[in-house]
C-alpha cells in the first residue's frame, strides 16, 4: 500500500491577513480561469516543503509573509511554517500536531538537522543515499537522493504535463530518477545503492591506480631495469664497486702519510701561520681605512660649523658701525628717541661685546681645539696604515714562497698517488650514484607490489559488492517484476479507457520505467505539448498510484496535477474519461490515496462526489490580496509555455 502522506490544509500568512484552503476530499479539483492563481497555490505547497526552485508569482513574493502546511505523513501529522522572507526562508519551523510541541527549527541547507533529512526520515529513507550510474566505466559516486526528487512523484506541475515526466528528458537525471522509482516501489534499497555507489567509486580508484602504475613501469623501463630481480642484482654489483674504492682509498692514505716529511710539515704549519697573519694584516687594513673616512667625515663637519661661526662673526663686526637714523621695520625716526649711552639706539637691549672680543668667543676655540685633535688622529692613523700595507706585503711575499717550496718538495713524491687517490675517489662517487639510483628503483618496484595488491584487494571488494548486489536484486526480482508487469497492465487499460489519439499499441519500459507509445519511448512518439502527451501522462501517473496503492510501498499517497486540460480543450470525450479515471482511482479505496487537480473547468456533462473549489478574479486563490484583474496578472514564467 501507499504510504500516508496526505495534505491536510494551506495556510497562507498575507500582508493583509490570513488565507486557509482545507483539503479535506480525496479528490479535490481547484477549478478556475487561467490568472486567478491555481499554479501559484501549487507552487507555494512546493516551496513549503523546500523541494527545489519554486516558480513563486509575484502576489507570493510581494504580498505572502508565511507558508503554513498541515500534513499528515505515516501516523504523524504536523504543521510546517516556512516565510518567504530571504533570510528567514533558510529554516523551517515544524509543529508536531498531535501533542502541539513544537519540535527544533530544521534548516533548508547544510548543517545536523535538515528539513531533508526531516522528511526522508518520514519517508523511511535515510537522507545518504546516492544514485550511482550503472554503467560498468562510471567512477562517479552518484548525486544525493533529496526530498525534492521524491517530490517530483508527487507534484506534476503544468509545464511538464505535455513535456516529460521527472525530467526524463534530462539524461543527467536518469540515475536519480530510476533510483527514486525503484525505491519508491521498493525495487531496490539504499543498502544496494550504497553497494553501487561504492561500485562506482572503487572503479575510480582502480582507474587511478592502473594509470599510477603505467606511469611508475615507464619511469623503471627508462631506468634500464625490467625486473626486481635485476634492479637487486646490480644494487650489489654497485655495492662492491662503492666497497672496493673505499679500500682502495684507504690503502692509498696508509701510503701518503710517510711521504709528508718532518721538515715538509714545519714548512706547512708556516705556511699556516703566515697566511693567517696576512689575513690579519688585511682586516687590519680596512679597520684603519675606515677608521680615517670617519675623522675624514667628522673633520668636515667641525670645519663646517666653525665656518658658521666666523662668518657670523664678521657679519656682526660688520654691522657694528652701522648707525639707524629710523627703524628699518617701520620706517619711523629715532633722532629724537632717548638713548642711553651703553644702549643700542634700535633695540635699547645692551650694547654687544665689541669684534675683538667675539674673535675669542668660546665655541670658536672649541672647534679650533677639536680640528687640532683631528689632525693628529688623521697623522697617527696614516702611518698605522702605512705600517699595515708594508706587513701585507711582507707577508703575502712569505705566503708565496713557502708555497712554492711546499709545491717543489711534494711534485715528486705526493702527486702520483694523489692522481690515484682521485681516480679512487670517482670510482666510489660514481658507484654510490648508481647505488642510489638502483634504491630508487628498487622503491619504485616496491611501490608495484603495494599497487598490484591494492588493486587487487580493491577488486576482490569490488567483486564482492557486486556479487551481494547480485544477490539482493535476486531476491527483489519476482517483486519487481510483479511491480513492473502490473504497471505495464494497468497503464495499457488506463491509456485503452481514455482513447488517446495517434496511439496506437502500448507498453511499459522496463529498464527505464517510462511509458512505451508505438513501440518507442513517448518523448519520441507524442509532440510536447500535445493533447496525446498530456493524457499519456495522467494514464501514468495515475496507473503508478493504482499499483502502489495494491503493493508493498513507500510510494507517497498524494498527487497532485496541474493543468490536465491544458492541451484538451477539443478533446472532450478525453477530458471526461480522465476525470472518470481520477475518481475511480480515489473510490476503489477510499481514503488511500489523495488527488489535488488544478484545472481552468470540469468537461460539461461531467459530474462527481469530490471537493471542487471554484475560484475566479473576484475570488481568487490568495483572497486576502485584490486581483488586478484578467489580463493584468504576470504569468509564471516557465521552461515551454506561460502558466499562472
Amino acid at each position: 500500500m501507499t504510504l500516508n502522506f496526505r495534505l491536510n490544509a494551506l495556510v497562507l500568512h498575507t500582508t493583509e491577513g490570513e488565507v486557509r484552503h482545507d483539503f479535506s476530499s480525496d479528490l479535490t479539483v481547484l477549478e478556475g480561469p487561467t490568472g486567478v492563481g491555481k499554479t501559484t497555490l501549487l507552487e507555494l505547497i512546493k516551496y513549503g516543503f523546500a523541494a527545489g526552485d519554486a516558480r513563486l508569482a509575484s502576489v507570493a513574493t510581494e504580498a505572502i509573509n508565511d507558508v503554513a502546511i498541515d500534513v499528515s505523513i505515516g501516523d504523524e501529522q504536523f504543521l510546517i511554517l516556512r516565510s518567504l522572507d530571504a533570510v528567514k526562508s533558510k529554516n523551517v519551523r515544524i509543529v508536531d500536531m498531535h501533542t502541539g510541541e513544537r519540535l527544533p527549527d530544521h534548516s533548508v541547507g547544510d548543517g545536523e538537522l535538515t528539513f531533508n533529512k526531516f522528511l526522508l526520515a518520514k519517508l523511511g529513507l535515510p537522507d545518504d543515499i546516492r544514485a550511482a550510474a550503472q554503467r560498468s566505466k562510471s567512477s562517479k559516486p552518484g548525486s544525493r537522493v533529496t526530498f525534492g526528487d521524491i517530490f517530483k512523484y508527487i507534484y506534476i506541475p503544468q509545464y511538464a504535463i505535455n513535456r516529460d515526466i521527472a525530467e526524463s528528458r534530462d539524461g543527467y537525471y536518469d540515475p536519480k530518477r530510476k533510483a527514486v522509482f525503484e525505491l519508491l516501489f521498493k525495487l531496490t534499497d539504499p543498502e544496494i545503492l550504497a553497494m553501487q555507489s561504492s561500485v562506482n567509486v572503487l572503479n575510480g580508484k582502480i582507474d587511478a591506480e592502473a594509470a599510477n602504475l603505467e606511469a611508475i613501469l615507464a619511469f623503471l623501463r627508462d631506468s634500464n631495469t625490467s625486473t626486481r630481480e635485476e634492479v637487486e642484482r646490480k644494487l650489489e654489483e654497485a655495492v662492491l664497486e662503492q666497497e672496493s674504492a673505499q679500500e682502495e682509498l684507504n690503502s692509498l692514505r696508509e701510503e701518503l702519510d710517510p711521504v709528508i716529511d718532518r721538515q715538509t710539515q714545519v714548512y706547512r704549519d708556516l705556511l699556516t701561520d703566515a697566511e693567517r697573519n696576512l689575513a690579519e694584516a688585511r682586516a687590519a687594513i680596512q679597520d684603519l681605512t675606515r677608521e680615517r673616512e670617519e675623522i675624514s667625515l667628522e673633520q668636515r663637519r667641525v670645519k663646517s660649523d666653525h665656518a658658521r661661526l666666523e662668518r657670523m662673526r664678521d657679519a656682526g663686526a660688520r654691522l657694528a658701525n652701522i648707525e639707524f637714523s629710523v627703524c628699518p621695520r617701520c620706517m619711523q625716526s629715532l633722532k629724537n628717541r632717548p638713548v642711553a649711552e651703553d644702549q643700542c639706539r634700535l633695540c635699547l637691549q645692551p650694547d654687544p661685546v665689541s669684534p675683538e672680543q667675539a674673535a675669542d668667543s668660546y665655541e670658536l676655540r672649541q672647534l679650533e681645539l677639536q680640528l687640532e685633535e683631528m689632525d693628529a688622529q688623521l697623522e697617527v692613523t696614516e702611518q698605522q696604515l702605512e705600517k699595515a700595507q708594508r706587513a701585507v706585503e711582507g707577508r703575502d711575499s712569505l705566503v708565496k714562497n713557502l708555497t712554492a717550496t711546499l709545491e717543489e718538495r711534494t711534485s715528486q713524491r705526493v702527486t702520483p698517488r694523489l692522481q690515484a687517490f682521485s681516480d679512487a675517489s670517482d670510482r666510489m662517487a660514481t658507484a654510490r650514484t648508481r647505488q642510489e639510483g638502483f634504491e630508487v628503483a628498487l622503491q619504485q618496484w616496491d611501490r608495484v607490489a603495494d599497487i598490484e595488491r591494492e588493486v587487487k584487494n580493491n577488486r576482490s571488494e569490488q567483486e564482492r559488492l557486486k556479487a551481494n548486489i547480485a544477490v539482493r536484486k535476486a531476491a527483489l526480482a519476482t517483486h519487481k517484476e510483479s511491480v513492473l508487469a502490473r504497471i505495464e497492465e494497468e497503464f495499457r487499460s488506463t491509456v485503452t479507457s481514455l482513447r488517446i489519439a495517434t496511439v496506437e499499441s502500448v507498453g511499459f519500459d522496463r529498464d527505464n520505467y517510462l511509458p512505451l507509445i508505438n513501440g518507442k519511448v513517448f518523448t519520441k512518439t507524442l509532440m510536447s505539448g500535445g493533447g496525446s502527451m498530456t493524457a499519456t501522462q495522467i494514464a501514468y501517473w495515475t496507473s503508478l498510484m493504482t499499483v502502489a496503492r495494491e503493493a508493498d510501498t513507500r510510494y507517497p499517497s498524494l498527487l497532485m496535477i496541474d493543468g490536465p486540460r491544458l492541451a484538451l480543450n477539443t478533446a472532450t470525450e478525453t477530458c471526461a474519461a480522465i476525470y472518470k479515471r481520477l475518481l475511480k482511482g480515489v473510490d476503489e479505496d477510499p481514503g488511500a490515496v489523495q488527488f489535488i487537480i488544478s484545472d481552468n473547468e470540469l468537461p460539461d456533462d461531467y459530474e462527481g462526489g469530490f471537493e471542487r473549489i471554484k475560484f475566479d478574479y473576484r475570488h481568487p486563490t490568495v483572497s486576502a490580496i485584490r486581483h488586478p484583474g484578467e489580463g493584468h496578472v504576470k504569468v509564471i514564467a516557465s521552461a515551454d509555455e506561460g502558466s499562472e
